[in-house]
């Protein structure tokens, strides 16, 4: 790894405040790597050889049955797939492909699971970064069972106003297809949904958004801290 590229991987969260041995162990194998939008980047069922991190770009992660798939989440920079399967050394219970084009760190498994031994400040990322998953994992399902589609998308809304710092107007960050999936939704209901959603004070025209009564929108959505709020 070039100079460069090992000075934009230590950036990553992962490696703050590590030690100097943990870090030169992770960063011995590791790889930099750019791979187009759509290429498959990890497959269910085989046994992980990476942590994949994401350095730039965004990235789906999604299941298949028999003909049937589904997306379970969707990446940003900073964030690490999948911990779990690499710290079990397990197979996949979830495949993976670039939305964009990405960036991805790749840390070989095994120097994952040895640092994970020997550095508390990593073991402390590591178990972080699980607790997290395993806390959205019940979030996701909680909305799932409790909430109608329509409200499901209501608060996925309201979340994209509160990332963006409040901003009313932006771009749905992936295709329509993939937001239906996430939220549980086919997608001829989607669409049904922002068409019901205008009295609710949403405006949709292709992938842009306008929020044009927050309150109004919050009223219909009910957010709850338990299920919405990231840092709950």
């Amino acid at each position: 790894m070039r100079a460069e590229e090992e000075r934009i991987s230590l950036a990553l969260p992962y490696f703050d405040g590590l030690s100097e041995a943990g870090t030169g162990q992770l960063m011995a194998g590791a790889l930099l790597q750019r791979f187009p939008a759509q290429a498959e980047l990890i497959r269910q069922g085989d046994r992980p050889a990476f942590l994949h991190v994401v350095v730039e770009g965004r990235v789906e992660v999604f299941t298949r049955y028999r003909d049937r798939e589904t997306t379970v989440d969707v990446l940003d920079a900073g964030e690490s797939f999948i911990l779990a399967a690499v710290f079990l050394d397990s197979a996949y219970l979830k495949s993976a492909r670039a939305l964009t084009p990405v960036r991805l760190l790749l840390v070989p498994a095994d120097a994952v699971r040895a640092v994970f031994r020997q550095d508390p400040a990593f073991a402390e990322k590591c178990a972080a970064d699980l607790a997290r998953g395993y806390r959205r994992l019940v979030k996701e399902v909680s909305n799932l069972k409790l909430r109608s589609s329509m409200e499901r998308l209501a608060n996925w809304l309201l979340h994209q106003v509160r990332r963006d710092a409040g901003s009313r107007h932006f771009t749905i960050p992936f295709d329509k297809k993939t937001l239906a999936a996430k939220l549980g939704i086919a997608p001829e209901v989607l669409s049904r949904n922002f068409a019901a959603l205008a009295e609710h004070g949403v405006k949709v025209s292709g992938k842009l958004v306008e929020v044009t009564d927050l309150a109004r929108l919050e009223a219909f959505a009910r957010p709850e801290a338990v299920i919405d709020d990231p840092g709950y």
